[in-house]
């Protein structure tokens, strides 16, 4: 069972996400806040699998409610709402170790895949908008990391890495490699601590600091 927690300051959007993930079997909310103070006594009191986090809130914000929950290692992985505009709330999110994005205003089916698919490891939340936060994370710190991470890789956890830093879930990449889904599942696992990085989106910053993605779609290193 996913437990998820919902933490928004308008009880309608609050309302709205309870209603779609509770029809689902494999889903339950285990609890609400409307700021981030209420938010991360909630998440001690529950250790929720997901927080459907907004940015925007009285008291505490949701990025400082990031922050507080980056500073301790934990389970929990946060989509944060969001709206598609690379607002500087949102890059700050990002930064702060959110692990997904989630669009305020998407469908039922596409809340649900998201918090199955930040659960599951299987794919990146909302893509496109993650690759444009990275490029412009990238730009703004240029930030490098030790060759030694590269060098740790093998050549097919790189080609799987490279993918990943491109938006495709463990069924994409499957396809484009020719191997079994449960395969690719493997090399993700190797290669999430290898890197020591805690998710496929940090994984996917890493592949542009690593040189194996460069930022605006131009030639990836490590594939042939």
């Amino acid at each position: 069972m996913i437990r998820v927690a919902l933490v928004d300051d308008q009880e309608l959007v609050r309302d709205g996400f309870r209603a779609i993930l509770e029809l689902e079997p494999d889903i339950t909310v285990v609890g609400e806040a409307a700021d981030g103070v209420e938010a991360l006594a909630l998440i001690r009191a529950t250790a929720p699998d997901v927080v459907l986090l907004d940015v925007r809130m009285p008291r505490l914000d949701g990025i400082g409610v990031l922050r507080r929950l980056s500073a301790t290692p934990s389970a929990t992985r946060v989509l944060v709402l969001t709206t598609f505009d690379l607002d500087d709330d949102v890059s700050s999110a990002f930064a702060a170790g959110a692990s997904g994005f989630l669009v305020k205003n998407c469908g039922r089916a596409a809340l649900v895949e998201a918090v199955r698919a930040v659960v599951t490891g299987d794919e990146l939340v909302a893509p496109q908008l993650t690759r444009r936060l990275i490029e412009r994370f990238i730009a703004t710190t240029g930030s490098t990391v030790p060759d030694a991470r590269v060098e740790a890789l093998s050549n097919r956890e790189r080609e799987v890495l490279v993918l990943i830093a491109r938006g495709m879930s463990n069924a994409e990449i499957a396809d484009a490699l020719f191997v079994s889904t449960g395969t690719v599942k493997t090399y993700v696992a190797r290669l999430l601590p290898k890197l020591g990085a805690r998710d496929r989106l940090q994984a996917a910053v890493l592949a542009y600091e690593l040189g194996l993605v460069r930022p605006g779609g131009r030639d990836v290193a490590g594939l042939r």
